[in-house]
């Protein structure tokens, strides 16, 4: 997904990145034409999802889910040296001063400066000069996404009107709810075991919530390890899909007022209580139409840079080794 700096986060930029913190192993993975994509780098890519996969109890279904997570990352890998050497092949560059303004923008985002920043980094396996790297990288690619797609996104005010008939539509059918939660967390390179330990001290911690006359809020402030803890673990109102998909089911699923068993996330193991339960009435016309903009064009955007990847893919030598 290629999307405007100003519209990413640093979990998002993680996410698209691969440190170079993998052990190297003696193993190719795919040839693109004269470029080499290691196993290393394969796994680096997949590494926090590959953690999430520990916890299938059925071997075989684990191995599946493997390999189709495997190939998707791999095609991904694939396309993203394709569009590298496109980079090179048009003399495509990004200067000092743009670099500084994406990492300013990831900052701003994601509300840190200084050494707290560095300090995220670091806790995914960066220093600042690998991030500033990658972040040259990564803007390079925008500019070849602007350069060759950007030219086929049309987004009319009748696309607009009519994104907004169907929001409008699944809002009134849906509602948000309040929560608040207690995060115990896990890195992303745990062993099985310290997952394990992380998820016991979530029980202790839920069955703590669910004593009689526990308030959660100060239970929270006290325990939880994630941001919002100074605020009792309050997440405020929030609709379907905000949240990642394993902590959205379980809020969406619970009563008011229920507490749940421990969540597992790529975050760590989260306990929930909902607090309210609101309709979600549509906003204005007005007020959303920016936002239905950047939607649009969004979808738009990934929708041909994908078909433009598929036509360097077809004229490249793949020779995918795993």
């Amino acid at each position: 997904m290629w999307l405007p700096v100003h519209r990413l986060c640093l979990l998002a930029l993680l996410a698209l990145s691969s440190p170079a913190r993998a052990e190297l192993v003696d193993r190719v993975a795919a040839v693109v034409n004269a470029d080499i994509i290691a196993l290393s780098e394969v796994e680096a890519r997949a590494a926090p999802e590959l953690a999430r996969l520990r916890g299938e109890p059925d071997p075989t279904r684990r191995g599946e889910l493997r390999a189709v997570l495997i190939k998707r990352v791999l095609d991904g890998l694939i396309g993203e040296k394709l569009m590298d050497a496109q980079v090179r092949e048009l003399n495509i560059d990004v200067s000092e001063a743009e670099v500084d303004l994406g990492v300013d923008d990831v900052k701003r985002q994601n509300n840190v400066e200084g050494a707290q920043f560095e300090q995220l980094l670091a806790q995914e396996g960066y220093t600042m000069p690998a991030f500033r790297a990658f972040m040259k990288k990564h803007l390079s690619k925008l500019k070849l996404v602007n350069l060759k797609v950007r030219s086929k996104v049309k987004v009319t005010d009748e696309d607009l009107k009519a994104e907004y008939a169907k929001l409008s539509r699944d809002e009134t059918q849906d509602f948000e709810v309040r929560a608040r939660h207690i995060l115990v967390q896990v890195q992303p390179k745990a062993t099985p075991e310290q997952v394990e330990q992380a998820r016991l001290k979530a029980v202790q911690l839920m069955a703590e919530a669910k004593k009689p006359g526990v308030d959660f809020a100060v239970l929270a402030k006290d325990k939880s390890e994630g941001p919002s803890a100074s605020d009792g673990g309050d997440l405020g109102f929030f609709k379907r899909g905000v949240m990642v998909a394993e902590f959205d089911k379980v809020a969406f699923g619970m009563p008011i007022g229920g507490i749940s068993e421990p969540v597992r996330t790529k975050f760590g193991w989260h306990v929930i209580k909902v607090e309210e339960r609101r309709s979600s009435p549509p906003k204005p016309y007005e007020e959303v139409r920016d936002m239905l903009r950047d939607r649009l064009t969004r979808v738009q955007l990934e929708k041909y840079t994908d078909q433009y990847v598929q036509e360097l893919r077809a004229g490249a030598t793949i020779d995918i080794k795993i």
